[in-house]
């Protein structure tokens, strides 16, 4: 039987982690992909290495510094604040990040022979980013697939699920510990359950506190 190959579009946080155990359990073999944008914490490239290094998965950085340089946004220039404004898009946004993330680890599973590429993307419990809805991952994988003549099938195992719906699912992967301590979703570069303060880390601690305040996690334990 031939071996199925994936590669998981990773930063070392809740979404990608979730999804990194999610892809070890459903593939033969799983490669993580990084991108090194100029993000204004170079302690998500680390802890990327670091989980990857950990659970043994093979792991690549991908310089992709072109794109802070193109799009200032807060997740590149720390001067300029973590923030949204009524009508517009979040500060945090990317223009482009999703589009050239996922295609350039569709170039690089081709080479390995990976069919599947997986990302932490999500239209339940997101930030308003246009480049996380499912329409428009439906149609990169058409795109990609035109483009290079070969099947690739772009993987969203979160996209309809909220975020206390991806802590059962990290629970239920018997990862639940392991994705609270030892990942990195804070906007301010804080492990863990971090700052407290931010978007990222108010929107992760809303999901864990109703996950962990509902009698899903006795069910997925048992």
């Amino acid at each position: 039987m031939e071996q199925t190959k994936a590669v998981v579009v990773f930063s070392g946080g809740q979404d990608s982690t979730t999804c990194l155990f999610w892809a070890l359990k459903r593939y033969d073999a799983v490669e993580a992909i990084t991108f090194d944008y100029g993000q204004r914490h170079r302690l998500e490239i680390d802890t990327a290495a670091a989980i990857a290094k950990e659970l043994n998965v093979p792991h690549h950085v991908l310089d992709m510094s072109l794109l802070g340089q193109l799009t200032p946004n807060a997740l590149t220039r720390s001067e300029i604040p973590i923030e949204q404004k009524e009508d517009s898009l979040p500060s945090t946004f990317v223009d482009g990040r999703n589009l050239l993330f996922l295609s350039f680890a569709a170039v690089a599973a081709k080479q390995i022979g990976a069919r599947h590429i997986v990302t932490g993307v999500c239209e339940t419990d997101f930030s308003g980013y246009p480049d996380c809805r499912d329409v428009f991952v439906k149609s990169l994988n058409v795109t990609l697939n035109l483009a290079m003549d070969y099947p690739f099938v772009l993987e969203t195992p979160l996209m309809w699920l909220n975020k206390a719906q991806t802590w059962e699912l990290a629970d239920r992967l018997g990862a639940f510990d392991y994705v609270r301590e030892r990942t990195l979703t804070c906007y301010n570069g804080i492990l863990a359950d971090g700052c407290g303060e931010c978007p990222a880390c108010k929107l992760r601690r809303r999901g864990l506190d109703e996950y962990l305040s509902s009698s899903a996690r006795g069910e997925a334990q048992g």
